[in-house]
């Protein structure tokens, strides 16, 4: 009698955000062997983290997002909140801090968080309004996640927020003495000329901190999509420092 064989996939889903591709080899209606083959993102259950936590806690607001679940937190419920995040909500990681300047909004900064679950492999987008807008500041998370030290610090030195109760907040890409903060909306894409931050080496070498030659610029980023896919990229490409933009090319 001829056997019979077939390849079946399964979908196997299992608690968590990510389901399981199996390829199974079925032979006379039985299992003969599997072989797993993938995985992919549920994105269904990251909607349920989302709406219990807005039934959970009261005081946070449903935030727009084109990718991950993202809430709005008052700052002054920020270090509670996400210290329960990471204690009963299983966010054990720090992915990312970082701001938004409106410029002419008020409150002009918001400061934003990503987070991530290693074992229940969920993300959680927390956006917190600082207060001030003239001299922004909202509460450190070094006490919740060490990592937050060097983003924290990269954060004020690019925007100026100060995050209270930091224990070591001084510039971290920027000289101690530069007066400005580069990412800040009316700081100018080309950047600010300014005198050598060393003395000494700017009299050996007669140096200046320049503006930048904006090579490939304006720069754009995608908001639809994945965080990877929307970073910022140059208009036009196709020139650069060693190859010069054509002089009747319009941006």
């Amino acid at each position: 009698m001829k056997q019979k064989e077939l390849k079946i996939t399964f979908l196997i889903v299992r608690p968590g955000a990510v389901a399981q591709l199996e390829e199974r080899v079925v032979r006379n209606d039985e299992v003969v062997g599997s072989n797993p083959i993938g995985s992919i993102f549920i994105s269904f259950s990251q909607g349920i983290m989302e709406e219990s936590l807005l039934e959970k806690y009261t005081f946070l607001t449903k935030r727009p997002s084109s990718d991950i679940p993202a809430v709005n937190c008052p700052a002054q419920e920020l270090v509670p909140f996400m210290r329960a995040l990471r204690d009963k909500q299983g966010m054990d990681m720090l992915l990312d801090v970082t701001a938004i300047d409106w410029e002419k909004e008020s409150p002009r900064y918001t400061c934003v968080y990503h987070l991530a679950s290693t074992e229940n492999h969920f993300y959680l987008r927390v956006a917190a309004n600082c207060k001030d807008d003239k001299l922004p500041t909202i509460p450190s998370l070094v006490e919740i996640w060490p990592a937050a030290d060097w983003h924290e610090r990269e954060t004020f030195d690019m925007f100026g927020i100060r995050f209270e109760g930091h224990p070591n907040l001084k510039r971290i890409l920027m000289w101690d003495a530069y007066p400005h903060f580069p990412l800040r909306k009316d700081f100018p894409l080309a950047g600010i000329e300014e005198p050598f931050p060393a003395a000494d080496v700017a009299e050996e070498t007669k140096a200046k901190v320049l503006p930048a030659p904006m090579v490939g610029g304006p720069f754009r980023s995608n908001p639809k999509g994945s965080i990877a896919s929307s970073e910022p990229r140059a208009c036009d490409e196709s020139w650069n420092e060693q190859s010069p933009k054509p002089k009747d090319t319009v941006t």
